[in-house]
């Protein structure tokens, strides 16, 4: 029996359920969802093993216009990503019209060499107004005339098994990269940084999930007690830490029970979660504080405004 094996990237601008779609596929909570955009931050690998088949997919930041460096960052991150693929699948959002992101997705998709199979899908269909639903479809599939396009919810599940069968089609043939238990190449300290973020950003109102930033200080593991977790949030001005914080600190307790029981869940033990809360200002358009948070810039763009 042939064996499959390949790198899957799934781009698309923010908030249109790649990190969703991922999760389905394997069948756990890898990926950190929040209805919010910018929820994905780093690039993040999802494997899925079957007899004959290994996908590696590759969660990447949305595509997007960016209003500061980090922005910057996480399109050169999403777009070196894309530029490995063996398959691109690229996502848009069925509920909302076609907008001025979803046609600079396609445009740098259209700019990738040849090489990687094509493929689209229209996200959320569960969610598209039906009056909308075939001008809105016609209008993402003009986008990328050549590709192959599919229409499927990601929560709900419609026809998502039966696109995974059409990207398995299309990996090529060869070994497994990965252990077949392995699911993802993210340390749990990695992803718990990620869900307190999503937990946070699903509490917030107005600007202040965009100016958010975790940071684990401590991921210890305790025998059967389960493990200790100390972390940092970090906002850019001190109204924000107010926010976050709450009245009597009732909002950062209910991030932290939030978060702590997806990073329970994630890691199928409990843990106690330590919070609290700095400010940092503007680190998001700081290369210093971007590059301490492990985000790398475009080339040119090293040295400038330093602090």
């Amino acid at each position: 029996m042939e064996h499959r094996s390949g790198y899957i990237a799934l781009a698309g601008r923010p908030n249109v359920g790649k990190s969703t779609l991922l999760n389905r596929y394997l069948g756990q909570l890898v990926a950190a969802v929040s209805p919010r955009p910018q929820t994905t931050r780093r690039v993040q690998l999802g494997i899925l093993t079957i007899p004959d088949a290994q996908a590696v997919f590759i969660d990447t930041p949305g595509l997007h216009l960016p209003q500061h460096r980090l922005g910057e960052a996480l399109n050169l991150a999403a777009q070196e990503a894309i530029n490995d693929a063996d398959v691109l699948l690229a996502l848009f959002d069925f509920s909302e019209p076609l907008s001025r992101e979803d046609r600079l997705v396609a445009e740098r998709l259209s700019r990738v060499a040849d090489g990687p199979a094509r493929l689209a899908a229209i996200n959320k269909v569960d969610l598209a107004p039906k009056a909308d639903r075939k001008t809105r479809s016609l209008g993402f599939r003009s986008l990328l005339p050549a590709w192959e396009f599919w229409e499927i919810s990601a929560t709900r599940g419609d026809d998502s098994e039966a696109l995974l069968a059409r990207l398995l089609e299309l990996l090529p043939e060869g070994p497994a990269y990965f252990p077949e238990d392995q699911v993802t190449d993210s340390y749990e300290r990695d992803i718990a940084a990620d869900l307190i973020r999503a937990a946070a950003m699903r509490r917030l109102r107005q600007e202040v999930p965009h100016s958010l930033a975790v940071r684990v200080d401590e991921y210890q593991e305790r025998g059967e007690h389960g493990a200790r977790i100390a972390a940092t949030i970090f906002v850019e001005r001190e109204s924000q830490k107010g926010i976050v914080i709450g009245r009597g600190g009732e909002m950062l307790k209910a991030i932290g029970t939030d978060a702590r029981a997806e990073i329970e869940a994630m890691s199928g033990r409990s843990c106690y979660l330590d919070l609290r809360v700095r400010v940092l200002p503007d680190w998001r358009s700081d290369p210093r504080a971007l590059a301490e948070f492990g985000f790398r810039l475009p080339p040119d763009d090293h040295g400038k405004h330093g602090r």
